[in-house]
């Protein structure tokens, strides 16, 4: 099992989620989705800085000029942390109030991908979107309940998703030229005592690297046989995601919530909704593409 986590600064987050390393900018970054803040933390100066987009944050990544890509409520927008601006660029659910977006992350192309849930629990409201180069966007899943976690293999041939509410990873043949996905399989399944499998990465051995919301811990599993090989485990319940980080992409950034707990609960996890991190974890990242548009 890898080392204990650490926090990483006294700040805590309703519904921490997202994180993304800048390696550019040496950051991490992450975002508060009730709260619709995003974060961004210096780990040499110690730096912390919050920008408020107004309105729920699903998810973010850093693009290939310097500004964000985000995944807000009403629909994708480019965010300059630098101007503390940002503007819309295309909403594909505004007929759709009662929905938000929730996870996202770029493929190793350079395109945004993001997904969709319901605010009030609705069953398949929800969707996978992409945001092409050309800021057009196209349903890649449909029918999702929520959805969460993705990941692609090391030889880009391989992408992988959680649909939350379903407890299961699944894997789908990937095109990284043209973006196309087929042969839906499921690969890892999630028994009802360990949680909900929520956000996802993937390290440089292909392995992937799920946060367990309700289950305390990051479990690492293999996607070729379903195994689980090793594991973090956290003093706080709702576990959200994960990504590498770091100057060599060996250290571990996790965010929590607190959101979902009791009152009773949150005296007993008064971590909830801290940024942790696992330095020199022993394991490496891959390195993320930037969005890039035309």
């Amino acid at each position: 099992m890898v080392k204990l986590p650490e926090i990483v600064l006294d700040h805590l987050c309703e519904l921490g989620e997202g994180p993304v390393w800048d390696e550019v900018r040496q950051c991490i970054l992450w975002v508060d989705i009730t709260r619709g803040a995003i974060h961004q933390f210096f780990t040499k100066d110690k730096k912390h800085h919050v920008f408020n987009a107004g309105q729920m944050v699903g998810a973010i990544a850093p693009a290939s000029d310097g500004r964000l890509i985000a995944a807000l409520q009403h629909g994708f927008y480019m965010v300059d942390l630098e101007k503390d601006s940002m503007y819309a660029i295309n909403d594909p659910e505004a007929s759709l109030p009662g929905n938000r977006f929730n996870d996202g992350k770029c493929d190793p192309a350079g395109r945004f991908w993001a997904g969709t849930m319901s605010v009030s629990g609705q069953l398949k409201a929800g969707k996978l979107y992409l945001l092409n180069k050309d800021r057009s966007v196209s349903i890649k899943i449909d029918n999702v309940t929520c959805s969460n976690g993705m990941a692609w293999s090391p030889d880009c041939r391989t992408f992988y998703y959680i649909d939350t509410g379903l407890r299961e990873v699944v894997a789908y043949d990937y095109n990284n030229a043209n973006a196309d996905i087929a042969n839906r399989r499921s690969i890892i399944q999630i028994p009802p005592e360990e949680g909900y499998p929520d956000g996802m990465t993937i390290d440089s051995d292909g392995k992937l690297w799920i946060a367990m919301w309700g289950g305390w811990k990051v479990k690492r599993y293999d996607p070729l046989n379903g195994r689980l090989l090793d594991e973090i485990r956290l003093p706080v319940s709702l576990v959200t995601s994960c990504t590498f980080g770091g100057e060599n992409l060996e250290d571990i950034y996790i965010t929590t919530a607190g959101n979902g707990l009791s009152e009773s609960e949150r005296h007993l996890q008064p971590l909830a909704g801290s940024l942790f991190v696992v330095r020199q974890s022993g394991y490496r990242g891959i390195r993320h593409e930037r969005m890039s548009m035309n």
